[in-house]
C-alpha cells in the first residue's frame, strides 16, 4: 500500500524492532542528539540530516542514494563535526579525508558503506587537477543500476563496478553543480556568540550515538521490503524528487508529525537552492558585463569604481539599473565580487590621482572559469598561425572542463540557525 504521507503507517512498521509510534520517538531522539552536537542553518535542515541518516539504514530498499553536501564559506562552520556524528549513526560508514576513483570502485559492492568524505574541496578544489573519473562516479551512484566498467585483472577483463551508495561530502564552497543537483544540500555558518554545542568526546559521545544507530538498524532493516515498495507522494518533481525520496520513505514509515515535517523541510530547502542557482547565474551575468566593459574601454589597466557602476547601470538590457532598491552601488558590486576574490583597491591613474577602482588582472581567472570566451572560429584554409597573430589574435588555448561555482559559495545572507 502507498502512505498517504499521514500516519496510518503504524501497523505495517510494527513488523520491525520498534513500531511505528516508537519509530516516530526514536527519530525525535536522534534529531535532539544531533541538534546538540551541530547548530545547523535551520529546523529544515535538521529534519533533513535526521532523515539521510535513518535513510543510510535502508540503502538496499533504495532507488536513489541522496547525496549529502556539507558546505560553508570558511572553515571552521562545523562541517567535520557533522561527519563525527554521521559517522557513529549511519549504516556502515566509511570515512576518508580523500580518496580515489580505483578505492570506490572496490569499496562499493551489493552492499555498500556510507561514504563520508570530508575536505572535498581537496579532491575538487581548482588546485586538485583532473577528477573527473570521482565525479562521474559520485553522479551515477546517484541512481541504482549505472556501473561503471573498466579493464581489471591479469587478464584484462572488462568488469563492470557498481557505484551505487549514499555519501556525505563536506568541504569549503559548493561542490560541482553536478554533485549538488544531486544532493541535499547544508550551507552551513559559523556559531553565533550565544551558540552553544556540546563536546563531542568519544568516551560519552560515541556509545550515545552508536545506541540510537543499533536502534534505527533494529527499525529499518526488517522495513526494507516495505520500504521498497513504497512510492510516496512528493511536493517536488524531476531529480529533487528522486533525491528527497528516501527521506520521505522514512518519514512515511514513522508516521507521527514526520511525514508533514519531511515534506516541508524538502519544499524549503529545494526553494532555499533555487535561489542560490539565481544568485549564482546573476553573478555570472555580472563578469560577462565587466568583461564588456574593459573591452569597450580598451582593456584599460583598471577602471574606478565609480565608472564600471555608471558603464554596468547604463546598460538598458541588463538588470543592475534596477538591482535592490536603487540600483547597484559599490557595496552592491563588492558583494557580488567577493567570493571570486575581486575586490576594489586604491588605484593611481595617469593623471596622478588615485581612486578605488578594480584592475582587470583580478578578473582573468574568473572570466576563464565562469565565463570563457566562445571559441574563436577554425582558420580557413591557407590563414596561417603567424597571420592569426599578426591580427592581434592569439591561437585559442585548448577547451576543458571547468569548475562551476564560486570558490567561497554563492554571496548573499545566510540563516544563522
Amino acid at each position: 500500500m502507498v502512505p498517504d504521507g499521514g500516519s496510518g503507517t503504524g501497523d505495517r512498521a510494527g513488523t520491525g524492532g520498534e513500531t511505528a509510534e516508537e519509530g516516530a520517538a526514536l527519530l525525535d531522539d536522534l534529531r535532539a542528539a544531533i541538534g546538540r552536537y551541530v547548530v545547523l542553518p535551520s529546523e529544515e535542515v535538521l529534519t533533513a540530516v535526521t532523515l539521510w541518516v535513518a535513510a543510510s539504514h535502508i540503502q538496499p530498499a533504495l532507488q536513489h542514494a541522496p547525496r549529502l553536501a556539507v558546505v560553508g564559506p570558511t572553515k571552521g562552520c562545523g562541517k567535520s563535526r557533522v561527519l563525527d556524528v554521521l559517522h557513529e549513526t549511519v549504516s556502515r560508514p566509511m570515512m576518508t579525508v580523500n580518496t580515489s576513483p580505483a578505492v570506490v570502485f572496490r569499496i562499493i559492492g551489493e552492499d555498500p558503506p556510507t561514504l563520508l568524505v570530508d575536505e572535498a574541496d581537496t579532491i575538487f578544489g581548482p588546485k586538485a587537477g583532473d577528477k573527473e573519473d570521482l565525479r562521474g562516479l559520485l553522479n551515477a551512484g546517484h541512481q541504482r543500476n549505472r556501473p561503471a566498467w573498466r579493464i581489471s585483472g591479469p587478464e584484462h577483463k572488462p568488469t563492470a563496478f557498481p557505484t551505487f551508495a549514499m555519501a556525505a561530502l563536506a568541504g569549503i564552497g559548493d561542490l560541482p553543480d553536478t554533485i549538488m543537483d544531486r544532493a541535499v544540500v547544508l550551507r552551513m555558518q559559523k556559531r553565533k556568540p550565544g551558540e552553544k554545542v556540546a563536546p563531542f568526546r568519544s568516551r560519552h559521545s560515541v556509545p550515545e550515538l552508536n545506541a540510537l544507530r543499533d536502534r534505527l538498524a533494529a527499525w529499518l532493516t526488517p522495513l526494507c521490503g516495505t520500504a521498497h515498495r513504497l512510492v510516496p507522494p512528493m511536493p517536488v518533481e524531476d531529480r529533487a524528487a528522486d533525491t528527497w525520496e528516501p527521506l520521505v520513505i522514512v518519514a512515511d514509515l514513522a508516521g507521527g508529525h514526520w511525514p508533514a515535517q519531511a515534506r516541508a523541510a524538502c519544499l524549503a530547502m529545494t526553494r532555499n537552492e533555487v535561489v542560490q542557482d539565481e544568485q549564482t547565474t546573476l553573478k555570472t551575468r555580472l563578469l560577462r558585463d565587466i568583461r564588456r566593459v574593459f573591452e569597450q574601454q580598451g582593456d584599460r589597466e583598471a577602471l574606478r569604481s565609480h565608472d564600471l557602476l555608471a558603464a554596468l547601470i547604463q546598460d538598458a538590457e541588463a538588470p543592475w539599473a534596477e538591482y535592490g532598491t536603487k540600483g547597484l552601488n559599490a557595496y552592491h558590486l563588492a558583494n557580488l565580487l567577493r567570493d571570486f576574490g575581486i575586490s576594489p583597491a586604491n588605484h593611481r591613474f595617469e593623471n596622478g590621482r588615485q581612486a578605488k577602482a578594480y584592475a582587470r588582472n583580478q578578473f582573468l581567472d574568473a572570466w576563464a572559469r565562469y565565463c570563457p570566451d566562445p571559441a574563436q572560429p577554425i582558420p580557413a584554409a591557407g590563414e596561417t598561425v603567424v597571420a592569426r597573430r599578426a591580427q592581434g589574435k592569439p591561437p585559442t588555448p585548448p577547451s576543458g572542463t571547468l569548475p562551476i561555482g564560486p570558490p567561497g559559495g554563492p554571496a548573499g545572507p545566510r540563516p544563522t540557525r
